[in-house]
């Protein structure tokens, strides 16, 4: 394998917009770095699931469900 052809791999701190931190390791700048976050991933919607709509479009939902209502029960 090659050598010094990987990142360094080190600890980092990571900073929530709540304040809290934690330690983890990352490529992310140097050994000791501070990352701050804007966004905090314990309420927003890209991690916790949020309100997911599904779309119909031409009645191609609608279509698989009649067509597949019996399968399996």
């Amino acid at each position: 394998m090659k050598q010094d052809i990987h990142p360094d791999y080190h600890f980092i701190e990571v900073v929530l917009p709540n304040g809290s931190r934690f330690k983890t390791r990352s490529t992310y700048g140097k050994e000791g770095a501070v990352l701050q976050l804007d966004i905090d991933p314990s309420t927003h919607p890209a991690w916790t699931g949020g309100n997911q709509t599904l779309l119909d479009r031409a009645g191609r939902v609608s279509k698989f469900k009649d067509k597949f209502k019996g399968f399996g029960v």
